[in-house]
């Protein structure tokens, strides 16, 4: 999740797509003629600058890239995808590690390890099952998509009128992520009381949401938990969940993230994605570190 306190960011982003290397291409792996000791198959990837919140490359994107590299291998979409997160994953080039538990007839199952190149170290481990959804399932759905602002209505300047304000890392710049009204309370000191923040993703270049732009979407709004009253300080994550629902119709997505119980030095937090159809398309549920005064 994102670590630091954000108003609306509306399309904030002049100039972003000119920045090199949009989210499909930051997250491209290749397959290597080499395999890893298990057996299993090697990725070459690479993780770029600007996918992170200082210096700290976002989970959602090395999800993303531990993705592509395992659902190549399985040969089918990802379903649900699990990652603990193990180590920071700076720039540079890295490899994903991709070993199969088990392949069905529907579905397949994997274990891919990031590794950084240059230490050697595992920066996140991911189990994952791939396949295809039942379109003609039944459908029952108790709950409907957050009821929150337009995509066109929810615009806040950045800053506002605080010129101390942190600057926009250069993540955000690549995204239009816009808050909520009721969402951006906690960057002004005056959090609403509730873990709640809910709002809209895009990309900030226009590039079409697939399920890895979901996985991404997962993880790149303000925590929920900000907004009860916590400090606004790092929440680093433990582990992440992300059940992928069904791909979104063209548009923005609309997101909702909520926290209720914070113990034991860790909370979660559930996230629910819709497109702009009103479809839920992801959920996620993450373990992360309370956040502490600094």
């Amino acid at each position: 999740m994102l670590r630091l306190g954000m108003r609306c960011l509306g399309d904030l982003a002049v100039g972003s797509t000119a920045m090199s290397h949009n989210f499909a291409e930051a997250t491209a792996v290749q397959k290597s003629s080499a395999s890893s000791e298990a057996g299993g198959l090697i990725y070459d990837g690479m993780v770029h600058e600007g996918w992170d919140i200082l210096g700290n490359t976002n989970g959602g994107y090395l999800m993303a890239m531990a993705a592509r590299a395992m659902a190549d291998a399985a040969g089918r979409p990802p379903l649900t995808m699990t990652a603990h997160f193990l180590s920071p994953g700076p720039v540079g080039a890295h490899v994903v590690e991709v070993n199969e538990v088990r392949s069905g007839r529907r579905f397949a199952t994997m274990t891919g390890s990031v590794v950084n190149v240059a230490t050697g170290r595992e920066v996140i481990r991911v189990l994952g099952t791939f396949g295809h959804h039942d379109g003609d399932g039944l459908v029952r759905l108790d709950g409907a998509p957050p009821q929150i602002p337009s995509y066109d209505d929810c615009s806040i300047d950045v800053n506002g009128d605080d010129p101390d304000a942190q600057p926009v890392p250069e993540l955000q710049q690549r995204l239009s992520v816009r808050l909520a009204p009721d969402s951006v309370g906690f960057r002004s000191g005056q959090p609403r009381g509730v873990g709640e923040v809910s709002g809209w993703f895009d990309f900030a270049d226009g590039q079409a949401i697939d399920e890895y732009g979901l996985i991404l979407a997962s993880d790149s709004f303000p925590p929920a938990v900000f907004n009860s009253g916590l400090p606004v300080s790092w929440v680093p994550t433990v582990e992440l969940t992300v059940h992928l629902r069904g791909l979104p119709v063209p548009g923005p997505l609309a997101v909702v993230f909520r926290t209720r119980f914070v113990l034991g030095g860790v909370l979660e937090e559930d996230g629910e994605v819709w497109d702009s159809a009103g479809n839920l398309v992801a959920q996620s549920r993450q373990l992360a570190l309370t956040p502490r005064p600094t």
